[in-house]
């Protein structure tokens, strides 16, 4: 049989451009006579919606976004849709929804399973909105083949009671097929393809694709044979869809593999690309201080939104090295973005003025600088609109070594989730072809450049692997303990490891 596998990008709430999407992807592959076309989970909704779905008629919203889909899909070949229900139980302030994999054939919807397996660890709080399904639905029958139906997490079932994938086997299943929105993280697609290889049977996994707030889900569809064989793996955070033949070995196998730093590239890309464009932003600031965050993160913006879209403004102060400001220039026109240079002296001198030497001296004088460079960041953003971007890096995160309303301003941040040493690595892969980010940048010693001579006071080769092993184990030592309360008031961090600062690590500011 033709399997299609949609990997597409939804936007969540936008029901009306999410089924004209599926519609659209679906006629694209109508022509190669496809036996079923899959998309990923919550297709319909866009994924993750969160808490809208406490609000009865965006539900409401979301049922005839489903019933549109499936009137206008006659003439279409078969297509398995995510979206979701009332499961029509009564809890106290809890939506109690069934998420959904629907059959949408000849005009018609019906039920093709429930999830079953609801995550409540990392980022995922689903039992917060929806219901288990009560049991494992037979598998459908496409093209004279019955194909068992996963949702997502009903795949990663090895320390559930409940074990989906067998229920299907036993009924007789020949295929399974994973319906997902898993986001991306390094490592994941191997995880991935662990949880489908102890199913033991032939299987297709179709994820989302997009950015939506922190969460990057990097596409990736795959296909295995019974042996685990990959026989079709989709590319890497982009929009596609393919088309796989079964039964096995009518395909041939592909071994998609690129390094690291490519992958987290483009998953960061993507991430700040769609944050952008789903919140109608147009413009993007960035403060360009000549040093290997800031770099870093222009590289990443420039690639998103294009360099056309994009304004960095080196802020140089008395303490600046004149070469930081050169470097933050020959970057910008190297990224052909546009550049401008604003002096912090006369608001400087001024605030010593006005807080007098014993509120301007010190830790507190390093500060006022870090806050007085926003207050003109922040004039650009009004001025011209858009958003500012964020180039705090993980590490100076865990630790607290960055001020609040100063530095950790910004509306997103795309290396909120690398340790230093990795946007080091990531800026060495920029410059693999040739010197984009300056040499100048690449060997100077970290600064803030806040006092004379001033360099940041660790050692990141061996410190950042420490406390991110702390950050990854849900622990805290004192100095990640007294910096709580900062993370908390920080602009959105792009999610790409097992764990980062959000949602996924809810550590209380007040504890012993």
């Amino acid at each position: 049989m033709r399997l299609a596998l949609a990997q597409i990008n939804t936007t969540v709430g936008d029901l009306g451009g999410n089924v004209a999407h599926i519609l659209d992807a679906a006629r694209s592959v109508q022509s190669q006579k496809p036996d079923l076309i899959v998309f990923p989970e919550m297709t319909i909704s866009g994924y993750p919606p969160r808490d809208i779905l406490y609000d009865a008629s965006f539900v409401e919203a979301v049922q005839a976004a489903t019933q549109d889909l499936a009137d206008q899909s006659n003439g279409l070949p078969p297509m398995l849709v995510g979206s979701f229900a009332p499961s029509g139980e009564s809890r106290l302030e809890h939506p109690a929804l069934h998420n959904i994999a629907y059959l949408i054939q000849h005009g018609e919807k019906r039920i093709a399973q429930i999830k079953q397996l609801l995550p409540v660890y990392d980022v995922f709080y689903e039992p917060r909105w929806f219901i288990p399904g009560k049991e494992t639905l037979p598998p459908i029958e496409i093209a004279g083949r019955k194909l068992g139906v996963l949702i997502c997490e009903d795949m990663w079932d090895e320390q559930y009671p409940v074990h989906p994938g067998a229920d299907l086997k036993q009924m007789g299943a020949e295929l399974l097929i994973c319906m997902s929105a898993a986001a991306y993280e390094r490592g994941g697609m191997e995880n991935r393809l662990y949880h489908a290889r102890r199913q033991g049977y032939p299987i297709v996994f179709v994820d989302l694709v997009g950015g939506n707030d922190e969460l990057i889900f990097d596409g990736g569809c795959f296909a295995l044979s019974g042996a685990g064989e990959v026989l079709h793996q989709s590319p890497l955070f982009k929009e596609d869809v393919s088309i796989v033949n079964f039964p096995e070995g009518e395909s041939k196998p592909v071994n998609q593999s690129h390094p690291q730093e490519e992958e987290i590239f483009n998953a960061l890309v993507l991430g700040v690309h769609d944050f952008f464009h789903k919140n109608g932003q147009k413009r993007i600031v960035i403060g360009l201080s000549g040093g290997i965050d800031s770099s870093v993160a222009a590289v990443i913006a420039a690639q998103a939104a294009g360099p056309e879209r994009v304004l960095g403004v080196a802020i140089p102060s008395r303490y600046t090295d004149p070469r930081s400001t050169e470097s933050a220039r020959e970057l910008a026109q190297r990224l052909g973005i546009g550049f401008e240079t604003v002096e912090l002296e006369k608001m400087h001198s001024a605030a010593e003025q006005v807080l007098g030497p014993d509120r301007s001296g010190g830790n507190g004088g390093e500060n006022i600088q870090a806050r007085l460079r926003m207050i003109i960041l922040m004039s650009y953003v009004n001025q011209t609109g858009g958003l500012l971007l964020n180039t705090s890096n993980k590490t100076e995160l865990t630790l607290g070594y960055s001020t609040l309303y100063g530095d950790m301003a910004g509306a997103i941040s795309p290396l909120g989730d690398l340790t230093k040493p990795e946007v080091y690595a990531l800026a060495k892969w920029i410059n693999r072809e040739g010197t984009v980010i300056p040499e100048f940048v690449m060997k100077r010693k970290p600064s803030a450049e806040l006092r004379p001579d001033q360099v940041d006071p660790f050692e990141y080769e061996t410190l950042a692997p420490e406390i991110e092993r702390l950050v990854l184990d849900s622990q805290s030592n004192a100095a990640m303990r007294a910096a709580e309360h900062k993370r908390w008031q920080m602009g959105v961090v792009l999610k790409i490891s097992p764990k980062s600062f959000g949602r996924g690590r809810m550590m209380p500011i007040t504890r012993k």
